[in-house]
């Protein structure tokens, strides 16, 4: 059914569709409207069997997510940014204890300095932790990606994120096509856990484990996720004939057929880099984007055979690894490092910073005629760096830059008053 409906208000119907048993969150903006709305219906019996646990933090909510896991309920919670980092030590303990939890992921920037808004370096912060991550590029594409992945996590027993871009996504009005729930029901089976902690048959769980087995208990991990990379494809065509409509998978391509050079993201700055794209092709540019859907697994091969033709490619990378260059970017070098190709890392939108067509087409040129380096700052404001890296070259006091910059940017409004 077709509905204009706000991001977050329409992945929480596709998860109530899932029919979880145990929802537990605590507020942080931007997903607080997904656990307000599941909430709410709860509270007036619209989803049952279902218990609503209000919980003091994060990392509560995580932990009630694995005990109601670890007792055959299907488990859903939701967090972003801080409230995913609080959340740290009990996602190691989610995954290590092969635990089927589904969490949304409303992707926000991490302080210091403090921001709401959007980028990626929240999620990508918890790359290594044995969460399978998939990154939706539209509502339609956030809503899909929850089904997948309950089945997804269900099946492998693994938890899984699925990130959804802050405000640029959950607070934004689009029409979707909300499945119904027979046909949620046809493609995902009740909950039959692998593991079940069950006092008529009692076992350990998150036992002390030596050197001895450590290895073995990482690798299965690690084998459940490459089991992922021949899953996903399979249940996105059983997703296609169920629901009528492409979604999920590893990587969508698009105009990727002559591309000499290939734009590589994830997320909601993929419709903007496609109608950039569709604009530099109708005046004769071969460029076409690549668009990562399942960051954890990582699709490493189908990724080099997307780019195995192309002479360039330019990674936008909505997170930064300071002190080296984009978290994304790293993985999708890793995996073009065997091919004959230019590979340029632009990070892009930390914190927020608006990604216009006009930005990425001057991007997208000077990468044609080679010019980038090879980390690219994009529209970084370099009189306002450069100022303060003087300051601090001086060796007199100096505000910390989370201070010095916000302060330099009232005074100078001030001048020009």
């Amino acid at each position: 059914m077709l509905k204009q409906i706000e991001g977050s208000h329409a992945v929480a119907e596709a998860v109530a569709l899932c029919r979880p048993e145990v929802i537990c969150a605590y507020p942080i903006t931007p997903q607080t409207h997904i656990v307000e709305d599941l909430g709410e219906m709860v509270k007036k019996g619209d989803l049952k069997p279902c218990k609503f646990i209000n919980v003091e933090s994060e990392f509560a909510a995580l932990s009630v997510a694995i005990g109601a896991s670890a007792t055959g309920a299907r488990a859903y919670t939701a967090t972003a940014a801080q409230g995913l980092l609080y959340m740290v030590e009990a996602m190691f303990n989610a995954s290590g204890l092969c635990l089927p939890i589904v969490m949304t992921v409303a992707n926000r920037a991490l302080g210091a300095p403090v921001s709401i808004w959007n980028d990626h370096s929240d999620a990508l912060s918890q790359s290594a932790s044995g969460w399978m991550q998939f990154f939706a590029e539209d509502n339609q594409e956030a809503i899909d990606l929850h089904i997948i992945a309950f089945r997804l996590a269900e099946e492998l027993s693994v938890p899984i994120m699925v990130s959804m871009d802050g405000f640029i996504l959950t607070h934004a009005y689009e029409r979707v096509d909300m499945p119904s729930q027979a046909q949620v029901d046809s493609y995902l089976p009740p909950f039959k856990p692998a593991l079940l902690m069950d006092p008529a048959a009692p076992v350990s769980m998150g036992v002390v484990v030596g050197p001895e087995a450590y290895m073995e208990v990482k690798y299965l991990e690690h084998a459940r996720q490459l089991r992922a990379l021949e899953r996903i494809p399979q249940l996105a065509a059983e997703f296609k004939t169920v629901f009528g409509r492409d979604a999920g998978g590893l990587t969508r391509a698009y105009r990727l057929e002559d591309a000499e050079t290939v734009i590589v993201a994830m997320g909601s700055v993929l419709g903007t880099a496609k109608d950039t794209v569709d604009e530099m092709r109708d005046v004769g540019h071969k460029i076409g984007v690549l668009g990562i859907v399942s960051f954890r697994p990582f699709p490493a091969a189908q990724v080099r055979e997307a780019l195995r033709n192309a002479k360039r490619v330019v990674i936008l990378d909505k997170s930064l690894s300071v002190g080296l260059s984009g978290i994304m970017a790293a993985d999708v070098n890793l995996a073009l490092s065997v091919l004959p190709l230019k590979r340029y890392t632009v990070i892009i939108g930390l914190g927020g910073r608006t990604i216009t067509k006009n930005s990425l087409r001057g991007l997208f040129l000077k990468a044609e005629k080679n010019e980038l380096e090879e980390t690219t700052f994009l529209d970084l404001k370099w009189d306002v760096v450069n100022r303060q890296l003087a300051d601090e070259k001086t060796g007199g006091p100096t505000a910390a830059p989370a201070a010095a910059i916000p302060r330099d940017k009232i005074a100078a409004a001030k001048r020009k008053s």
